[in-house]
């Protein structure tokens, strides 16, 4: 079965793609972090819980206010659930002490997602899906796109259109919350440049500056290639025989710890230049 590592920045229009990949024709399993982000931290559970002991002495709204409708202990008896532009505020932005924040508040979200990940991916691999399309906004910076055959990348190529989309989106952000979320994520036409350098059949970058109809016409031309380099009768090869399935897995976990290897002595090298 093939992995497809799908990433962007955020406002780019991952969520989009995600949502194209999974209607027909494509109808391609999405195993989605952030809906697995959002259930490893709901009341009662041990995520929910690390959260409330590191954040909640310092952020006094860390939880939605309790009211009428929101009874103190929350709806299920399991504690209200989580504030999340509060939570958003505290670790969204450049300084040293966000930056922390967001590796604790990573630190506990992460290992969790990543056990759903690997559950799912085997749900469909039992199920003979010829591929999956795992949606990661931070795929490199977590490691995923080791495990991934194909990595494709929603960027745009103007920084305001993703300002824009950004603050039509999600209205309540000012000007400046929005920057500091946009700077909180790893520059995504750098994240273009390091699919791309991954090669032809292994990294694909949709740009994604205009309107829903192009974006539609560039993810079926991207389908299309992607399955002439995997075709669906490889994945039930691999499915009936294990041992090639397993071999063709190490393959290309072998290829993209190479291919990173490259892409961390092409930063080296532009870094000693300047």
């Amino acid at each position: 079965m093939l992995l497809i590592g799908l990433t962007g920045s955020i406002a780019t229009g991952k969520s989009t793609v995600s949502s194209l990949l999974a209607a027909p024709p494509h109808s391609l399993p999405i195993i989605d972090a952030d809906i697995l982000a959002r259930k490893v931290v709901e009341p009662g559970t041990s995520g929910y819980n690390a959260i409330l002991k590191y954040f909640g002495p310092t952020t006094p709204n860390l939880l939605v206010p309790a009211s009428d409708s929101m009874p103190v202990d929350g709806p299920d008896g399991k504690g209200r659930p989580l504030n999340r532009p509060a939570l958003g505020k505290r670790v969204f932005g450049n300084n040293e002490e966000r930056k922390k924040d967001r590796n604790v508040l990573n630190g506990i979200v992460h290992p969790r997602v990543r056990k759903g990940v690997y559950k799912t991916i085997m749900q469909n691999y039992l199920k003979g899906h010829w591929a999956v399309v795992l949606d990661v906004p931070l795929l490199f910076e977590s490691g995923w796109d080791r495990l991934s055959g194909v990595v494709m990348v929603v960027a745009v190529k103007d920084p305001e259109v993703q300002m824009q989309r950004l603050m039509k989106r999600d209205s309540h952000l000012s000007r400046e919350d929005a920057q500091n979320r946009v700077l909180s994520q790893t520059d995504v036409r750098l994240k273009a440049k390091r699919c791309e350098a991954r090669g032809k059949g292994k990294g694909v970058v949709v740009w994604n500056d205009g309107s829903k109809e192009e974006l539609e016409a560039k993810i079926e031309a991207a389908l299309a290639d992607i399955r002439k380099g995997s075709p669906p009768w490889w994945n039930w090869v691999c499915l009936l025989f294990p041992p090639v399935g397993v071999a063709a897995g190490a393959w290309v976990y072998w290829q993209n710890i190479n291919i990173n290897k490259r892409w961390n002595e092409m930063e080296r090298d532009e870094k000693s230049k300047l």
